[in-house]
């Protein structure tokens, strides 16, 4: 009887190890989309356990009007959906700094910086070679005079992974 016991215990400990997702300990890449003025971040992901990670993200963007950039953190949670599938949540905030044109209408500074606190939930594929693809949406709420409501950031991302 504790032979069998033994065993269905091993079973169990492998059927465990072997649903368990693998996040990559580090990925850089870049995460493309456009919202609220922003488009191209540098992003960069650190693994923090078996399924947490760390995300920071560097933006900027330029048109007629301003220059701007930003830089954002993130905590997320990641899941396995299914084979190499993966689906991540995730919280965090950052900080922005705008310059204005000085024809831009309804700004009398120059520049403006700002803090801004965001949302992130995402789908992501992991190849079997280096490379990370994902899907996310990210609300951002805005404390500032440029930015004070509510956004909403789509993007797609894509990472080399090491």
């Amino acid at each position: 009887m504790k032979k069998l016991i033994l065993v269905l215990v091993i079973l169990a400990g492998f059927s465990i190890e072997a649903s368990a997702q693998q996040i990559a300990k580090n990925a850089l890449g870049l995460r493309l989309g456009d919202s609220d003025g922003f488009g191209t971040e540098v992003s960069y992901q650190r693994a923090v356990g078996d399924n947490n990670r760390l995300e920071f993200d560097l933006g900027w963007r330029n048109n007629k009007n301003f220059d701007a950039y930003r830089l954002t953190g993130l905590y997320q949670w990641v899941w396995a959906l299914d084979g190499n599938f993966n689906w991540y949540v995730g919280a965090g905030g950052g900080v922005a700094q705008v310059d204005f044109d000085n024809d831009f209408e309804g700004f009398d500074d120059d520049s403006e910086t700002f803090l801004y606190a965001a949302g992130d939930i995402g789908i992501e594929y992991n190849f079997d070679i280096p490379l990370l693809l994902s899907l996310d949406f990210r609300p951002e709420i805005g404390f500032g005079d440029f930015n004070d409501d509510v956004d909403f950031d789509i993007a797609l991302g894509i990472r080399y992974q090491f």
